[in-house]
């Protein structure tokens, strides 16, 4: 049996509450703010508002880029310098490219789906690599300012977290594949991110951005 440590997954309310799913006063409102590990967790219509609310181009590539692959923050500042880490339908991270001292995995194949390749394909044709991690962070937090987005909890890791998080939610049969694209073990994730309070909008919304993913 799966055994999920109190406090893992949850969601904080905009009263600035932490609530479990458990909870009796547990409600599946459009504005709860969803987060693991203290890292903010988007729902499909935050993520909209928030592109929406970039006001350049390059910027909206790289967000996209590293949410439509879910690679780690360095991950992706690495490809950028090799280019021929990219295959058209997966991204190849060597061993170097996916250096981390937690890493559960030295190599391994990141699916993407079509809007993952032109997401990539656009990134790498950009003039630019992605900023520091902390002007990415304080990026983030006046867009979602600008588009009228709670910034709680906002961080560099959120793309990453929410992209697991919406596959594991949407395709719960390709739970495997998804862990190895990602990066982890199923001891590693699961407990992570399973029972995610996302609701059946969330689902419905979720559709055009992971249709495809395999």
């Amino acid at each position: 049996m799966l055994v999920l440590k109190k406090g893992d997954i949850g969601y904080m309310n905009e009263n600035n509450e932490i609530k479990s799913k458990e909870s009796d006063s547990f409600q599946e409102k459009s504005n709860d703010i969803l987060h693991m590990s203290n890292c903010r967790i988007f729902r499909p219509h935050e993520v909209t508002k928030l592109v929406r609310a970039i006001p350049k181009v390059v910027y909206v590539d790289m967000f996209e880029a590293l949410l439509y692959s879910g690679c780690r923050y360095i991950e992706m500042k690495r490809l950028y310098k090799h280019p021929e880490w990219f295959r058209d339908k997966f991204i190849h991270l060597t061993k170097e490219g996916s250096r981390k001292k937690k890493a559960t995995m030295s190599e391994r194949y990141v699916h993407l789906n079509q809007a993952g390749i032109s997401a990539i394909r656009h990134f790498l044709d950009g003039d630019k690599n992605l900023p520091t991690y902390k002007a990415w962070r304080e990026n983030l937090v006046r867009w979602s300012e600008n588009a009228g987005i709670s910034i709680k909890l906002l961080s560099p890791k959120t793309t990453r977290k929410t992209w697991e998080s919406w596959l594991v939610w949407y395709y719960p049969e390709k739970i495997a594949t998804i862990f190895g694209s990602q990066g982890h073990t199923e001891l590693t994730a699961l407990r992570h991110y399973v029972n995610l309070p996302f609701t059946e909008q969330d689902k419905i919304d979720m559709k055009r951005y992971v249709e495809g993913w395999d």
